[in-house]
């Protein structure tokens, strides 16, 4: 699970990004100004940075640069300023990223997860679920220490359940994210219900804690014990 520091001396613009991105699974640490964030960030290091460009004490820029020079944890940008020179001060200062604000929650988050896949740390490189672990360089998945052998889709569809883990994730959501259907006439219900069966037979097969639960009329949940 990565955590992500959030730095913005708007408390409402920090409430809401905390709770979008407690939601999504993350861990999420907050700071109000630069040297709080610095401090944060020196302290216990994120695996990436939510930063506000005009804050207190050392702005988004100065906060970058000194990110940029001890670590190498992913930076996005926010900042009302969208002017083309803005955006190149803001990337030249050491940011990956850049988004204006007003902005939609799910373009942060898309920009989240592109930023967390570009060169993550290797601990990122790694999903778990009580005994259950994903290792997404080999592509190698063990339960209770046993190799799990799993096809591509199955491979993927168990990534993304453990992404989202202890979240209901709904079919609909699964064939586009997954499946990467966005516009079939006929639903994937009954291809997705198939494959969710195949792999919890893999995965929960012979297991007292189950992991991959149905959730009624609505979707999936991937937790430990039941939801």
């Amino acid at each position: 699970m990565a955590t992500i520091l959030i730095v913005d001396d708007d408390r409402k613009i920090i409430d809401m990004l905390r709770r979008t991105l407690t939601y999504e699974g993350y861990r999420v640490a907050t700071a109000a100004d630069g040297r709080e964030a610095l401090a944060q960030a020196q302290a216990e290091p994120p695996d990436l940075v939510v930063l506000d460009w005009l804050m207190p004490g050392p702005d988004g820029l100065e906060v970058a640069k000194r990110l940029r020079a001890t670590s190498e944890t992913r930076i996005l940008m926010l900042t009302a300023r969208d002017a083309v020179g803005d955006r190149v001060e803001g990337l030249d200062s050491g940011a990956d990223d850049y988004l204006v604000k007003p902005f939609a929650p799910e373009e942060l988050l898309a920009r989240i997860r592109a930023l967390l896949r570009r060169g993550r740390p290797a601990d990122l490189l790694r999903l778990a679920a009580g005994d259950l672990d994903m290792d997404l360089m080999t592509r190698k998945v063990t339960r209770s220490g046993r190799t799990v052998e799993l096809t591509v889709r199955e491979f993927e569809l168990l990534e993304y359940l453990l992404r989202h883990q202890g979240q209901v994730v709904l079919r609909d959501t699964l064939a586009r994210e997954v499946w990467k259907e966005t516009a079939r006439g006929t639903p994937l219900n009954n291809v997705i219900d198939v494959h969710i069966a195949r792999l919890r037979r893999k995965i929960d097969l012979d297991q007292s804690v189950k992991l991959i639960h149905t959730i009624r009329g609505v979707g999936f949940m991937l937790r430990e014990g039941e939801p």
